[in-house]
């Protein structure tokens, strides 16, 4: 007998958004931006989901390696709508502490943080702008 294929499961949208992220943004206000990458979460594609039978396996973060140069840089979304759909379609709602960590532990690896990249507004910042922003 063939097996049923399970249905996709229905995420809810206001799960994947931070719009406290998405406002500091629009305004372009780089406290508000770093408050809420600090307090707030931030949503990451992921090229895999973590185990659900493994609560510390988070999945693994897709981040893009410019061919030509090597640069390394991780993009960040306010809101998953604001994720190109060429990206992997998997995406983690992730803490501010995560994102501390992530960047520390690849300090020297990544080498820009894109927040929004495909807008509706973007925004660019080295590692340790982002870093600072996170300890202040």
């Amino acid at each position: 007998m063939a097996k049923k294929r399970k249905k996709p499961e229905q995420l809810d949208p206001e799960e994947f958004r931070s719009e406290a992220l998405a406002q500091a943004l629009e305004k372009q206000d780089m406290a508000a931006i770093a408050l809420s990458l600090r307090n707030g979460n931030t949503i990451v594609p992921l090229i895999s989901s973590g185990d659900r039978d493994k609560p510390l396996d988070s999945g693994e973060v897709w981040t893009y390696r410019d061919t030509k140069t090597g640069d390394v840089a991780l993009l960040l979304f306010s809101d998953a709508r604001n994720k190109p759909a060429n990206l992997p379609p998997t995406v983690a709602s992730y803490s501010g502490a995560w994102l501390e960590k992530f960047l520390t532990t690849h300090d020297g690896t990544i080498t820009t943080v894109f927040i929004d990249i495909a807008g509706p507004h973007p925004m660019q910042a080295a590692p340790a702008d982002i870093l600072d922003a996170l300890r202040a």
